[in-house]
């Protein structure tokens, strides 16, 4: 059994009204690109929540070394989990795709193809970071702590790469 294709899905759940729409002269582009801004709108909400269930992770181990008295690692996991709502922070309130007639940045449809590419990579980097989670629970001691927190680091700053270069390409600018 093959699984159907999204877009094929998002063309049947489109409604009537919304048929209707993309049959009307000039209209058919722009409705076209509000899908599409949709879609982009929710991949940075789901993205934005993954990176919140990570730092969700490793503040529950934070907090478990707290309650047990561990001091050791405590400044390394806290400075990982301020760089995580950082992260968050500017997935969830950046700019979206296209966004209409007057936005201040317009992403065209074959763009946002691109985009989907550091979408990818943001995705799959995160999901690195979160399998590594559980590294960093299973520490044995200090060295292995801290190692095991820096495998997530890097898989975040993947991330963060990735997310840049999205960025970059969105505005066309250098972002920091």
């Amino acid at each position: 059994m093959t699984m159907p294709d999204i877009r094929d899905r998002v063309e049947q759940d489109r409604g009537l009204l919304k048929k209707i729409q993309l049959v009307i002269p000039g209209y058919a582009g722009y409705r076209r690109r509000e899908d599409i801004r949709a879609a982009d709108n929710l991949l940075r909400i789901q993205l934005a929540n993954q990176l919140r269930a990570v730092r969700g992770d490793l503040e529950e181990i934070r907090d478990g070394m707290a309650m047990e008295g561990k001091v050791q690692g405590l400044q390394t996991i806290g400075n990982a989990i301020f760089t995580i709502e950082g992260l968050e922070a500017k997935v969830r309130h950046a700019e979206g795709g296209y966004s209409g007639l007057s936005a201040t940045i317009q992403i065209k449809e074959t763009e946002l193809d691109r985009l989907y590419e550091y979408d990818y990579a943001m995705l799959e980097s995160l999901d690195q970071a979160a399998a590594l989670v559980s590294g960093v629970r299973e520490a044995g001691d200090g060295k292995a702590f801290d190692g095991a927190v820096r495998s997530v680091m890097k898989s975040l700053a993947r991330f963060e790469a990735a997310w840049k270069s999205r960025m970059s390409a969105v505005t066309g600018i250098q972002v920091r």
